[in-house]
C-alpha cells in the first residue's frame, strides 16, 4: 500500500513505516501530522486517482526531527567584470515517519 501526498509544494510518494524529509512544518519531535491532500492511493492492485485529490483518505504520520538540510553553495560570476558573489543557503526540513495511510469509515 502507498500513496502520493502533496506537502510544501513538492509530491511525496509514501509508505507506512517509512521515513521522509519534507518542507518544515510547524511542531515539536513525537507530535501527529496528518497529510490531507492525497493525491493517488494504491492498495495492492486497486489504485484510487483524486481530481484533484482524494476525499477521506488521510495519511498519518508522527515528526521524528527538525533540522537543517546539507549547505547548497552558490557562485554568481560576472567574466572580465571583476563581480564575485558567493553565498551559501541551507534548507530547514522536518523527517517524518509515515504511521498509516487510512481510508474515513474503512479503517486500516
Amino acid at each position: 500500500m502507498y500513496a502520493i501526498v502533496k506537502t510544501g509544494g513538492k509530491q511525496y510518494r509514501v509508505e507506512p513505516g517509512e521515513v521522509i524529509k519534507v518542507e518544515k512544518i510547524n511542531g515539536n519531535a513525537g507530535e501527529p501530522v496528518i497529510f490531507k491532500d492525497v493525491l493517488l492511493m494504491s492498495n495492492g492492485g486497486q489504485i484510487k486517482i483524486g481530481k484533484p485529490t482524494l476525499k477521506g483518505i488521510q495519511v498519518k504520520g508522527t515528526i521524528l526531527a527538525q533540522g537543517r538540510n546539507k549547505k547548497v553553495v552558490v557562485f554568481k560570476l560576472r567574466r572580465r567584470k571583476r563581480y564575485r558573489k558567493k553565498m551559501g543557503h541551507r534548507q530547514y526540513f522536518t523527517a517524518i515517519k509515515i504511521e498509516e495511510i487510512k481510508e474515513e469509515g474503512h479503517g486500516t
